[in-house]
């Protein structure tokens, strides 16, 4: 049998860094199987199969994992003097009561920078969230705070129907979008704008910048299943994900926090070009990156509050989100469960455990160590603490539920959004499954402006 040490050579000889096509890939799996019987052998067919698999799988995440944890833990930034910084409008999209949001949004209100404005939008005139915007108003007299009460038609995609309202309120052109669940540090602003202000690498200043995202919940209460889960996802798959792109070149930026320009924005065709489109925050990084505007993520993470979650609220969002990376970009969809080597380590162990190879079995069970390991040291990184043992012991729950969910995502092509149907096409653009004139005409309301 080929030593371990050998087959991963072999594997780096062949493909170095560069992922390799399903059809490489095919071809490499048929020629180790050459000289084996699947019929006479089957537990050395599948380990002919896993063991690539698991390798591989095990190399991309930890290297992914590892490049996240480099840039969070060692990165510093400069932020601009106070005549320097632009004045900035953060608009903020509500909907629902969001756990904790009159915290989270008196967390905006009390940032520590020289002049920004607030401005608070709901869809939906009725919301029960406009309710704790006022609160917020009278909470904060000196903060400028501006309320919008529902909005006019305008797209498939509610929150670019609120963005737009709220973008034709502001009254500065640097604008962030922040969404109604994180809570930002004091310093947000300043280590946002310096992101965008700051050149990188002989670069000038940057058109976009977005942020680190941490799932944190209160450290004094309990923490839901659901919650939980959500909070790992974060901590692990989606920073290692959203870092590794940036630091190779291709940005992946999520719409919690953004920070831009309105008249660069307008060069992209501003909202409306994203109105009908799930991903907007992805669409609005790729076309910034795609006219030459330097894209940039702000290393310092912000925090995004979940601690009352259902199991199935997590994977009904995540599903979303899942079938939504599949219609942007199916075939890179179909490598993502390599960054998730746990189901391959366990299935890997469990055909050699039944092989009768302990060694085998070893080196899986140490593999899957190390990347709890990995994901512990991300969440202390993100988040400052330790994790629970609960957190622990969740681990391997969240990466089989994540491959379970890839899987559902393959099937998944329409979206339940705010009691409308609506079907997930190319590039994540939504489309009505019937009635598309009445669909759109009940998405707004007439516009009412609150002091």
């Amino acid at each position: 049998e080929e030593p371990e040490a050998d087959r991963l050579d072999g594997l780096l000889a062949r493909f170095g860094t560069t992922f390799p096509t399903t059809r490489e890939f095919s071809r490499l799996a048929r020629g180790t199987l050459s000289e084996i019987k699947p019929r006479d052998d089957p537990d050395a067919a599948l380990l002919a199969w896993l063991v690539p698999l698991a390798t591989l799988s095990f190399l991309l995440s930890i290297g992914a994992g590892g490049i996240a944890l480099r840039r969070i833990s060692r990165s510093i930034l400069v932020t601009p003097r106070d005549a320097d910084l632009p004045p900035l409008s953060v608009l903020k999209p509500l909907r629902g009561l969001d756990e904790g949001l009159f915290e989270n949004l008196a967390a905006c209100a009390r940032q520590d920078y020289p002049a920004f404005e607030l401005i608070l939008c709901c869809e939906d005139p009725n919301d029960p969230a406009l309710a704790v915007a006022r609160e917020l108003q009278l909470a904060f007299p000196r903060v400028p705070i501006e309320i919008v009460a529902g909005t006019p038609p305008f797209g498939y995609n509610p929150k670019v129907v609120a963005l737009a309202a709220l973008a034709r309120r502001a009254r500065h052109d640097h604008v962030v979008i922040s969404d109604a669940n994180v809570r930002p540090a004091p310093n947000y602003l300043r280590d946002l704008a310096a992101t965008l202000l700051g050149p990188r690498d002989g670069e000038g200043p940057a058109a976009l910048a977005s942020s680190v995202l941490a799932g944190v919940d209160s450290s004094n209460s309990w923490t839901s299943l659901g919650a939980m889960l959500e909070n790992l996802q974060f901590n692990s798959f989606v920073v290692s994900s959203v870092v590794a792109a940036s630091e190779i070149g291709h940005p992946c930026v999520v719409g919690k926090s953004m920070l831009f320009r309105l008249s660069d924005l307008r060069k992209l065709g501003g909202f409306r070009a994203v109105a009908d489109v799930l991903a907007e925050d992805y669409e609005i990084g790729r076309r910034f990156h795609a006219l030459g505007f330097r894209v940039a993520l702000c290393p310092v993470p912000l925090a995004v509050h979940h601690e009352r979650r259902t199991f199935l609220e997590f994977w009904h969002r995540h599903l979303r989100w899942a079938a939504m990376r599949r219609s942007i970009a199916p075939w890179t969809y179909w490598g993502e469960p390599l960054l998730n080597p746990m189901p391959f380590l366990f299935a890997t162990a469990l055909v050699a455990n039944q092989s009768g190879s302990k060694l085998g079995v070893a080196l899986c069970l140490a593999g899957a160590l190390a990347k709890m390991g990995l994901d512990l040291a991300l969440v202390r990184a993100l988040t400052g603490r330790a994790a629970s043992f609960l957190e622990v012991a969740a681990i391997p729950l969240k990466d089989l539920a994540g491959l379970a969910i890839w899987v559902a995502g393959l099937f998944r092509s329409t979206v339940d959004w705010r009691g409308h149907r609506l079907r997930i096409g190319r590039g994540s653009r939504l489309t009505p499954i019937e009635e598309p004139f009445e669909a759109l005409e009940s998405m707004g309301e007439p516009m009412e402006r609150l002091r």
